[in-house]
C-alpha cells in the first residue's frame, strides 16, 4: 500500500473534523474524499464508508439524545457521546495513517 493511499484513507477520518464547522459537515467531509477517491483506492474505499457510517451514527445518536434532553438524561448524556466520537476518530486517524483497516465499534453500517 502506497503512502499515499495511507493518506487519503487518513483524511477520511480527518474530515469528519468539518462538522465543528460547517453543519453535517462531518458527513459531508468524508463522504466528498471518499466520492472522489474510493475507485483510485481500495483502502479509500473501506476508511470513506467506515467513516461516514460511524458519522451517520452519531448523528442519529445525537438527534435521539436531544429528543431525551427533555428529562435530562440527554443533557447527561451528550458530553459522554461527544468525547467518544472525538476519541474513536482520533484512534481511526492513527490507525489508517500506519495503513490499518479500522473498524468503528458500535456502527450502524449503512453503506457497505
Amino acid at each position: 500500500m502506497s503512502n499515499e493511499e495511507k493518506q487519503w484513507g487518513m483524511f477520511c477520518h480527518v474530515a469528519a473534523f468539518v462538522g465543528l464547522l460547517i453543519p453535517f459537515g462531518s458527513v459531508l467531509g468524508p463522504l466528498v474524499i471518499w466520492l472522489m477517491k474510493k475507485d483510485e483506492f481500495g483502502f479509500v474505499d473501506h476508511q470513506g464508508k467506515e467513516a461516514i457510517n460511524f458519522q451517520i451514527t452519531m448523528l442519529i445518536a445525537f438527534g435521539i439524545l436531544l429528543v431525551l434532553s427533555w428529562v435530562l438524561i440527554g443533557l447527561l448524556l451528550m458530553p459522554i457521546l461527544f468525547i467518544y466520537g472525538l476519541v474513536v476518530t482520533v484512534v481511526a486517524i492513527i490507525k489508517s495513517s500506519k495503513g490499518e483497516n479500522y473498524r468503528y465499534p458500535l456502527t450502524i453500517r449503512l453503506i457497505k
